[in-house]
């Protein structure tokens, strides 16, 4: 077989039709005895010619119609029809041969009965051998699978892996008591409780989970259920997000940390959704970030009159740019994408763009939000996320622009760094814009961190699983809520469409999740182990690399316990402290001045002043104010040459 295997294509068409030249004529014999129910030679004889014509009247149909270009390997249904009009034209063109030579009063019978024969054989012949050449590649480099899930979208599953030379499904799975004992696609049916004898006996490697219509609640449920056989677990995607509802072996995924969450999807209010954005001009800065490109596509797809992009990163704006309008076409919204390279800090930009484009509602998402890059540049980081908020908000009052929505974080509730400290006082000062005028509502939206966003540990965890570890973790006990980016754009929307001036908005992230048990989580669903005192034989560590400048074991969304609820069950209220404009405004020109000067001792002292629960876990991590001082010490004393 190996020898037939690696002979050239030609070669084996050949043999090919020389097997059929032998094996049609013998069907044709088979079909004189089924009619006549006796083998006498002499009746026999009758029909030699005709046996004789058999494979040279069909050969050449079967060659003309591309029967034998087909390769065996990766047939499928469509070959019924090839192999149907090809059986039926050569027993036609027989029929009339040996009714037009008159050698013999041929019986009707025995070309139907031949006809469905020859069916038989050459269909058959094929299919079993493609079963045995896939068989044969799959025993050699096939990973072996169980699909949990045997219904309709487990068995569509299966057939897109039969094709499919990388994977060989061995088992089904399913909680259906109905189902167990019962065969699918040749494929046997098992309770979920004999998964640990079905991964023994068939060397299992991987479960692919086919239950695209259950919850995100039950769906978290087995893949808890599913951890602890320390299997690389991937997910068939929904049967409404497939190209023309066929689904692909690269359809498949591997389980993301968002189906670990288990938290099920809100439906948007989709009221709430346009009172901002539909017929609307709606500028987003930091439009090429994380949450900025995502409100720009859920924007997008509300079809306000014009989008405006403001972005620092030149590659981020014109990546986004890109994508939306291609969006844009797709969806076919008539729609103005208008992108602006530049910086917050820019009041005479900021100004033209407001009256040039009379922009309705804004949405502030560009900031620096990398809180040990923050700690150790912390002017750079009080000038965008402080000052930048402030020339971004005096602009928009000035042009009466109607909404103005921040985008502010769970590190501004009792800060530790600066980041959370800037981002604080940030809001501060739009609830002290707020109460300055009517004009414009200002309002803040405050959630956790969003899974895969740009600094997010997920990706990084991720990365590091691929290059066979260490994951490296700041302390053991740290926690942090978790959302998902499309959801928080979503609820962002939501949430600035319900602002009366000042509000700020709190997301309900669920519950918080040790960032140790995500990342045991991350190595157990890819198969692996983690390499522990009670699992020496783990593969990939986990080091505790201590906690970073500024950085929190524990994230919070209210500062106080002052909050009440709104008509979007994940979206909450609070009522919090402010500070009266003419006294920020004066604290606000000192913590401009002590920036300019570089005075990081009255910029933490300012900080400190402004946002009353600051509490700094470090000291002044500056590196210019680090090597400033360093600089300033005096020079040790040589060591004695005297013992």
């Amino acid at each position: 077989m190996e020898f037939l295997l690696a002979l050239p294509r030609l070669k084996k068409q050949v043999i090919t039709a020389l097997v059929d030249a032998v094996c049609l004529p013998i069907t044709f014999i088979l079909a004189i005895w089924m009619r006549y129910d006796t083998f006498n030679l002499a009746l026999f004889s009758q029909y030699f010619w005709l046996i004789i014509a058999v494979p040279l009247v069909a050969i050449p149909i079967f060659i003309r119609i591309g029967l034998y270009h087909a390769v065996i390997r990766y047939i499928d249904q469509k070959i019924i029809g090839v192999v149907l009009l090809g059986v039926t034209l050569s027993v036609l063109s027989l029929a009339f041969i040996g009714i037009m030579t008159h050698v013999i009063a041929p019986s009707r019978a025995v070309f139907g009965i031949y006809w469905a024969g020859a069916l038989l054989y050459v269909g058959a012949s094929r299919f079993l051998a493609r079963a045995y050449l896939v068989g044969v590649d799959r025993n050699e480099v096939a990973i072996k699978i169980a699909i949990y899930g045997a219904g309709k979208a487990g068995a569509q599953l299966a057939t897109a892996l039969r094709g499919s030379d990388e994977y060989a499904c061995v088992a089904f799975i399913d909680d259906n008591k109905s189902l167990h004992g019962s065969s699918i696609a040749g494929i046997r049916v098992s309770a979920a409780d004999s998964l640990h004898e079905l991964i023994q006996r068939h060397d299992i490697k991987e479960i692919m989970l086919a239950m695209p219509a259950i919850s995100k609640v039950r769906q978290k449920q087995v893949l808890d259920q599913l951890e602890a056989y320390k299997l690389r677990i991937k997910v068939m995607p929904s049967i409404k997000s497939l190209v023309n509802g066929e689904l692909r072996v690269q359809d498949i995924r591997d389980v993301e940390i968002e189906d670990l969450l288990g938290r099920d999807a809100v439906e948007p209010d989709a009221r709430l959704l346009t009172i901002c954005i539909t017929g609307k001009r709606v500028m987003v800065t930091g439009a090429g970030g994380s949450i900025g490109s995502e409100l720009c596509r859920q924007i997008l797809s509300q079809r306000p009159d014009q989008l405006v992009l403001l972005e620092m990163s030149e590659y981020a704006l014109y990546a986004i740019e890109q994508e939306l309008s291609a969006l844009r076409q797709s969806w076919q919204i008539n729609c103005d994408i208008i992108p602006f390279l530049g910086s917050i800090h820019d009041a005479a930009k900021l100004d033209k763009i407001f009256r040039s484009y009379q922009i309705n509602t804004v949405y502030h998402a560009a900031a620096y939000k990398h809180v040990p890059l923050v700690e150790h540049n912390p002017i750079e980081g009080i000038r965008n996320n402080v000052f930048g908020t402030l020339q971004l908000a005096q602009a928009a009052m000035a042009a009466q622009v109607n909404h103005f929505v921040l985008i502010s974080t769970d590190k501004a509730v009792r800060p530790t760094n600066v980041m959370g400290a800037t981002k604080r006082l940030a809001e501060l000062i739009l609830q002290a814009c707020a109460r300055r005028q009517n004009a414009t509502r200002f309002c803040m939206v405050r959630f956790g961190n969003v899974l895969g966003s740009s600094g997010s540990v997920v990706p990084l965890f991720r990365k590091q699983i691929m290059q066979g570890g260490p994951i490296t973790l700041t302390h053991p006990e740290i926690t942090r809520y978790f959302m998902t980016i499309p959801e928080a754009a979503q609820l962002v929307l939501q949430a600035g469409a319900m602002g009366e001036g000042g509000d700020v908005f709190v997301l309900d992230m669920g519950e918080p999740v040790r960032i140790i048990d995500l990342a045991r989580r991350m190595v157990h669903l890819c198969g692996l182990e983690v390499k522990s005192e009670t699992s020496p034989e783990g593969t990939i560590e986990i080091h505790h690399v201590g906690l970073r400048p500024g950085e929190k074991l524990y994230e919070e969304l209210l500062i106080g316990d002052n909050v009440e609820g709104t008509s979007h069950p994940l979206i909450m209220r609070a009522q919090e402290a402010e500070i009266a404009w003419d006294v920020l405004q004066h604290s606000l020109q000192q913590l401009d001045a002590a920036c300019s000067a570089f005075d990081h001792q009255q910029v933490r002292t300012l900080l400190q002043q402004l946002v009353t629960e600051y509490e700094p876990q470090c000291g002044i991590e500056d590196f210019i104010w680090q090597a400033d001082s360093s600089a300033a010490r005096p020079a040790p004393a040589p060591a004695s040459v005297l013992h």
